[in-house]
């Protein structure tokens, strides 16, 4: 009796040897099936290897956006935060404009960090034209969450959408949180100069905001919003960041 071929690529993704799984997966995807689809979106959910998990989405790319959309879809609403986060990767990188009805407030604030992160991914990539604002203010929400790495990925999807972002961040201006401000600051000054360091643009950012509650400090930090145009070598020593 012969295995069918979902039935075959569902057992050597199971193999315990990656090695096995990843050749499996670039096999699906250099030669398509439609049934390979659901196997392959199951696997996203409990494969362990980043590299394997990284052929699995590329696999689900060579097949038709018309299978592997609403499946994926169905997935970010999954109880497992791999499945959810492993479904914004693979939406991200199909491209698909259908794709954008997964991107909801939810998802954007998932408790997950790799799932929101995901999510953010995703919104940039698949929002509209003419909705950047919307996803900017989504975005913006999420301003000053998480550690150094957290904030990077916000800084990066928020940088993205370039001019149709600065509205939400200058409205951070305002926040009670010193961190959302800096957070918020920071990606404006990437969003001015591309070439800024992350880590040296919330470095200055923190600098600024701290100041406005000293004495002498304006209500923006600055005196028009901008970032502080202290010349380098009058400036408080700051660590070279890289992303």
């Amino acid at each position: 009796m012969n295995t069918r071929p979902d039935e075959a690529l569902r057992a050597a993704l199971s193999s315990a040897d990656a090695s096995t799984r990843l050749q499996a997966a670039l096999s699906a995807g250099t030669y398509p099936n439609d049934d390979y689809v659901d196997v392959l979106v199951d696997r996203c959910a409990v494969e362990a290897d980043f590299f394997v998990r990284d052929m699995l989405t590329w696999a689900l790319t060579r097949h038709p956006a018309d299978l592997t959309v609403p499946r994926l879809t169905g997935e970010t609403t999954s109880a497992v935060p791999q499945a959810r986060s492993q479904a914004f990767h693979s939406l991200s990188k199909v491209g698909d404009p259908r794709g954008w009805a997964a991107v909801t407030e939810s998802a954007i604030q998932d408790a997950d960090e790799s799932v929101a992160r995901a999510a953010w991914r995703a919104g940039v990539i698949l929002v509209p034209v003419g909705q950047e604002g919307e996803v900017a203010t989504m975005l913006s929400t999420q301003l000053g969450r998480g550690d150094r790495d957290v904030q990077l990925s916000l800084a990066r999807a928020l940088a993205e959408l370039g001019d149709h972002a600065v509205p939400a961040l200058r409205a951070a201006r305002i926040h009670p949180s010193t961190g959302v401000r800096a957070h918020a600051l920071a990606i404006e000054r990437l969003i001015d100069d591309p070439d800024d360091y992350f880590d040296e643009a919330i470095f200055e950012a923190m600098r600024i905001v701290t100041r406005q509650g000293e004495p002498d400090g304006t209500p923006d930090g600055t005196t028009d919003g901008a970032p502080d145009s202290t010349p380098d070598s009058q400036r408080d020593p700051h660590p070279e960041g890289t992303e």
